[in-house]
């Protein structure tokens, strides 16, 4: 019961016939192809095919049409808006889709839209003559990623969407949509193209050809759902809602030493940065927040079914043709990539006041005597600076960082030399020291 009756499923209230061959090589039962040059103007006639009595509240009146090229490829589909994004970076100041306004009849009123490059749109009467001569820019290699230089280019869509008038005055309330495959090839390409075909087709045995449909001197629309229309959104840069470091105190590489391996301390974990790493066992909202967090807000809708594990699947040449090469290698490399090798590890560890001089004796084997292990907190370093150090033995030991005056280094004959910038460029990677505070006005920092 929720079939349109036959007839009306015989006779759509329009149709829309473009004037192009349609290819020799496409095998029965399967959707027309048709190969267009780029830049070329192909007329679209828009043909009134309502019987008597049919839609009668647009007599008289305009109806609206707009004409999109779109990708034939569903992958493609999901991620129309940042592969056309990617064609406008390349291609500035051009559009993928023009109405050549002198040769076409019977349109009014025509717009373009400079956020809709692809689309078109015109007011045209369905009782008088309309032709609308559209010309493509865009060509299908240039949605294929070249890996090997001759790749086939993708196949693109004409669709045209007509919306009458309503009450309040907006074209918004659909009639009816058509559609037809095609791709483009440079100027003169198309003949090449069809040509080609024509010759490969002769060359089959009579029996061979009954399988492919004949190639026809024009191309109709065929019927199909509506173009979802999706505003055009601008992405709102805001650091509210992902998870940032706010605080100077913390440094976005110096996430392993926020969680601290020793058993009696665990840190308080605000650096920690849980979605720095985006993990397989990551839910969907996680993984939506990874996605804030490293600057892929653009794809959050796109991803909006996508768990950490789902992610992660993908692989580089899939995130490319997805999102297209810049954002398609960066977020691979987000997902793929370890931590930022930092320029200087030093190990500490908090020396107990009691028997300070027995520890210092077995620091060499993280052992004392009575059996007790001293576990050390790896500190990375990238600005080699004191004020780091100062900052991340803060961080470790849970030290407010306002009460840490001074940093001091024992030296010969236990003299306390102040931690400078120059004394943490001239550490030794990988050294190893006792930290011990001590109250007062001073902390100082045992090697």
């Amino acid at each position: 019961s929720s079939l349109p009756p036959e007839n009306e499923a015989q006779h759509p209230p329009f149709q829309y016939v473009m004037c192009a061959a349609t290819s020799p090589a496409v095998k029965l039962y399967d959707e027309t192809l048709t190969y267009l040059n780029q830049g070329q103007s192909y007329e679209i006639r828009m043909l009134d095919n309502r019987k008597a009595g049919d839609i009668p509240e647009i007599n008289g009146k305009l109806v609206k049409s707009i004409i999109r090229v779109v990708f034939h490829d569903r992958r493609l589909q999901y991620t129309e808006h940042q592969q056309l994004e990617g064609w406008k970076w390349n291609r500035p100041g051009d559009r993928l889709l023009d109405l050549d306004i002198p040769m076409s009849v019977g349109v009014i009123d025509i717009k373009t839209n400079p956020s809709q490059l692809n689309a078109v749109e015109f007011l045209w009467d369905p009782t008088k003559c309309t032709s609308a001569f559209i010309q493509v820019h865009c060509i299908s290699t240039e949605f294929t990623p070249r890996k090997h230089g001759g790749e086939k280019g993708v196949p693109f869509r004409i669709q045209v969407d007509t919306f009458k008038q309503t009450e309040n005055g907006e074209y918004t309330d659909h009639l009816h949509s058509a559609s037809c495959q095609i791709k483009v090839f440079k100027p003169k390409g198309a003949d090449r193209k069809q040509k080609t075909d024509r010759e490969k087709m002769e060359k089959r045995t009579a029996h061979e050809k009954e399988k492919y449909q004949p190639s026809y001197d024009t191309t109709i629309l065929t019927e199909c759902s509506p173009w979802p229309d999706t505003p055009t959104t601008f992405v709102n840069n805001s650091p509210t809602p992902a998870p940032t470091f706010t605080s100077a105190q913390h440094n976005t590489y110096s996430v392993p030493d926020s969680n601290s391996s020793s058993p009696n301390h665990q840190g308080d974990g605000t650096s920690q940065g849980s979605g720095d790493q985006l993990h397989p066992s990551a839910t969907i909202q996680e993984t939506q927040q990874w996605l804030l967090k490293h600057r892929f807000s653009t794809y959050t809708r796109l991803f909006s079914n996508f768990s950490g594990a789902d992610l992660l699947k993908l692989t580089r040449e899939d995130l490319v043709q997805i999102c297209g090469p810049a954002d398609g290698i960066r977020l691979y490399n987000a997902l793929k990539s370890r931590s930022v090798r930092p320029r200087l590890t030093i190990y500490v560890c908090q020396e107990p006041v009691r028997s300070i001089q027995l520890e210092r004796q077995d620091a060499g084997n993280g052992d004392s005597s009575n059996g007790a292990i001293y576990v050390y907190h790896a500190i990375y370093l990238e600005e080699m600076a004191a004020s780091e150090v100062t900052r991340k033995l803060a961080l470790a030991f849970n030290i407010p960082l306002h009460q840490i005056n001074q940093v001091y280094r024992q030296g010969p004959t236990g003299i306390h030399i102040l931690v400078s910038d120059q004394m943490v460029q001239n550490f030794q990677d990988e050294s190893c020291f006792l930290f011990t505070t001590i109250k007062g006005t001073v902390s100082c920092n045992d090697s």
